[in-house]
C-alpha cells in the first residue's frame, strides 16, 4: 500500500481530496498519512455499500428493483447497527402532518400546565 499514488483512483471511487478536507476539518488532526487517507476512503465505500445492500434487501423498494430514501431511513430507524444514522436519515413526513404533530404537542403541553396549576391551587386550599 506504500505506492498508492498511481493506482488509488482505480481502488477507490470517492474523491480523496474531499475526504482529506473532511478529515482536516477535525481540530485533532494535524497531518494525514496517505495510507490512512486511502484506508478511510475504502472503509467509507465499503460501509456505504453495506448500508445500501442491507437497505435494499430489507426494504420495500426491492419490489420495484430500486433503493429508495425510505428504505435507507427505515434501516436507520429499525436496525440497531445503523441507529446512529437516524438523525441523518429521518423518515420523511408531509409538512401538514408535522404541523399537526406540533399542534398536538402544544395542546398536550398546555393541558399538562393546566393540570399542574390545578394541583397547585388544590394544595393551597388544603
Amino acid at each position: 500500500a506504500a505506492r498508492l499514488s498511481g493506482g488509488e483512483n482505480r481502488l477507490v471511487s470517492l474523491p480523496l481530496s474531499r475526504i482529506r478536507v473532511i478529515m482536516k476539518s477535525s481540530p485533532e488532526v494535524s497531518s494525514i498519512n496517505q495510507d490512512a487517507l486511502f484506508l478511510t476512503a475504502k472503509a467509507t465505500e465499503l460501509f456505504v455499500q453495506y448500508l445500501a445492500t442491507y437497505s435494499y434487501k430489507h426494504g420495500r423498494g426491492k419490489e420495484k428493483n430500486a433503493l429508495t430514501y425510505s428504505d435507507l431511513s427505515h434501516t436507520a430507524e429499525e436496525c440497531e447497527t445503523f441507529q446512529f444514522l437516524a438523525d441523518i436519515l429521518p423518515k420523511k413526513i408531509l409538512a401538514s402532518k408535522y404541523l399537526k404533530m406540533l399542534e398536538k404537542e402544544k395542546r398536550d403541553g398546555e393541558v399538562g400546565e393546566d393540570d399542574e396549576e390545578n394541583e397547585e391551587e388544590e394544595d393551597e386550599d388544603e
